[in-house]
């Protein structure tokens, strides 16, 4: 089996036998509606269920990129709150070093975003306000403590949550909920380019299909390439 073949059409094309046509109705309408522009990084997340809700939420806006971030706390998703969204998102787990939340940030500028950390304190930019023409992430943080001081200190900038009552944050949840709301909001009424490259559709795509294949994708891909090399020996 070729080491890197995750998007070859001719097996992503023999894998979709197997994937029912309304869900790959499905597969075709939604990646239409997928964004790398807008992408969310969580740090420490440590209750399964607020982790869950996060995920569920970025899938619901659109969001394919999701980067996970742990120092001290291993990150769980809570299948009955995510309700199956986690598997259509591309998860980057940033956890094997001593400064993850550095290779994240460091990793996301490499890759051309703008980082801007949410905040409940008086600093930051308003939801409304913020530009989204440069591509953005947006750092969430602890359930309890919010971001690290790491985070806040290699942050572009900061954005702040309107609230109006005594309690000083809303659950994490809620948080990228409302922030979803807003800018994904704005991005799809702009001009901007928001939308998946035609590469990364096909990317995308070919993950959704083997997802939904499952525990039958690795013998159905050696299936496909004996069946390829039998033919090639046939010619």
């Amino acid at each position: 089996m070729p080491a890197d073949d995750s998007t070859n059409p001719e097996l992503i094309e023999f894998l979709s036998q197997f994937v029912s046509e309304h869900k790959l109705g499905l597969f075709k309408k939604i990646v239409r509606e997928r964004t790398r522009h807008l992408t969310v990084v969580l740090e420490d997340l440590f209750k399964s269920q607020n982790a869950s809700a996060c995920l569920r939420n970025c899938d619901c806006f659109g969001i394919q990129d999701v980067y996970i971030v742990e120092n001290r706390y291993e990150f769980s998703i809570n299948d009955d709150v995510a309700l199956g969204g986690a598997q259509w998102l591309t998860l980057h787990r940033f956890h094997d070093g001593d400064q993850n939340t550095a290779a994240c940030i460091d990793f996301l500028r490499g890759a051309g975003y703008r980082v801007l950390a949410t905040s409940p304190r008086g600093e930051g930019t308003n939801l409304a306000d913020v530009d989204m023409e440069p591509k953005t992430a947006l750092l969430f943080g602890t359930e309890l403590e919010g971001l690290s001081e790491t985070a806040m200190q290699m942050a572009d900038g900061f954005v702040r949550v309107p609230q109006f009552g005594f309690t000083e944050s809303y659950n994490i949840s809620v948080a990228v909920a409302l922030c979803l709301y807003e800018l994904i909001g704005k991005l799809r009424r702009s001009p901007i380019d928001w939308r998946l490259s035609e590469d990364d559709m096909v990317e995308v795509h070919a993950a959704w299909v083997k997802q939904v294949v499952g525990e039958k994708l690795r013998p159905l891909e050696r299936r496909f390439y004996e069946e390829q090399a039998e033919g090639e020996m046939g010619r």
